[in-house]
């Protein structure tokens, strides 16, 4: 099979999928969403971490739904932070990394903070990658911003906070070409009753499934498509597909869908001599739901790759009388 069939073998199944499953889907995901998620693997599957190799840090801010008010006149649009940070140790095939998540949505914030860790084996021309990660999952509640219809038993002001641990896993299959990842995150699915079990909210379970493929169709362009699918508890179902194209490793541009939400123009430009400082900007237009949302999403995106110094070592001839070496 030649690449070009295998493009378009790819497209066909990564916008045919998303239409069979869009016949179920429900928006019932709690985790963050991010337009720009082909280069932020590693928060979805912790089997990312120190793939590439080097040392990598990414920030992030999103602003969902720019300038949302609800219904009495006050704010609660999502607003979303991401920063993460990640290396290798090239002996031992480990990586490893970190990732915090500041996740505000109106009088509910979340803040994730974990640790990861993955191990990288090669198998001829592919590489298999096992990760994991604990940590901890914060949700506050602000009384002050809830304003209710009926009386409710519970406290109308002050603010309220509660603590889980959080792990999960991952495993990821990269054939160079192409690769697929399946994770898991929340396996333990904590729960927040902010100290009233009669409002218990658990963290549901969340799924993610990642492809990805790469082809270089003439020179230094690079076209990358990719497909996440994402699931609460297996049985709510949503999608991201995305077409990235890269020339000389300097300007990126692409397209995106979310399945029934906003379609997104996504673009990116690295600076410094090597390339090592590259941002990223993505603009989502809403399509769907938009009598409760605002019509546009922003994000903005900074990554930084910390590059290799190699020290070596200059062999200087000694000579003796009787030696040289």
């Amino acid at each position: 099979m030649t690449t070009k069939s295998r493009l378009n073998n790819f497209l066909k199944l990564g916008f045919l999928l998303p239409l069979l499953l869009s016949v179920g889907i429900v928006q019932g995901q709690q985790d963050a969403q991010f337009t720009q998620y082909m280069y932020n693997g590693m928060f979805y599957n912790p089997a990312f971490a120190g793939k590439e190799g080097g040392y990598r840090f990414s920030a992030l801010h999103r602003s969902q739904w720019l300038n949302y008010t609800t219904a009495s006149g006050q704010g609660g649009a999502p607003v979303t932070q991401l920063i993460t940070a990640e290396g290798r140790l090239d002996s031992k095939n480990i990586g490893y990394g970190f990732s915090v998540v500041n996740d505000q949505i109106g009088a509910v914030g979340n803040l994730e903070i974990n640790l990861k860790g993955s191990y990288h084996k090669k198998l001829n021309r592919a590489t298999i990658s096992f990760g994991g990660y604990v940590g901890f999952f914060s949700s506050s509640l602000n009384y002050d911003e809830l304003n209710f219809v009926n009386p409710e038993p519970i406290p109308q002001s002050g603010r309220e906070n509660q603590i889980a641990l959080d792990f999960g896993a991952g495993i990821l299959y990269d054939r160079g070409k192409y690769y697929l990842g399946l994770s898991s995150k929340h396996l333990n699915e904590p729960g927040f009753d902010f100290g009233d079990g009669a409002f218990a909210n658990q963290l549901n379970n969340h799924s993610y499934f990642l492809f990805g493929y790469r082809v270089r169709p003439i020179g230094q362009l690079r076209i990358e498509p990719s497909l996440l699918i994402k699931t609460v508890s297996l049985n709510n179902f949503s999608y991201d597909v995305s077409v990235m194209a890269t020339h000389q490793d300097k300007i990126t541009g692409g397209i995106a869908y979310r399945g029934e939400e906003s379609i997104s123009l996504i673009l990116g430009y690295s600076l410094l001599g090597d390339n090592s400082l590259k941002l990223g900007y993505a603009f989502d237009l809403v399509v769907g739901g938009l009598e409760a949302k605002s019509p546009t999403s922003h994000e903005l995106m900074l990554r930084y790759v910390l590059p290799t110094v190699g020290r070596e070592i200059e062999r200087v001839i000694q000579r003796t009388p009787r030696f040289r070496f």
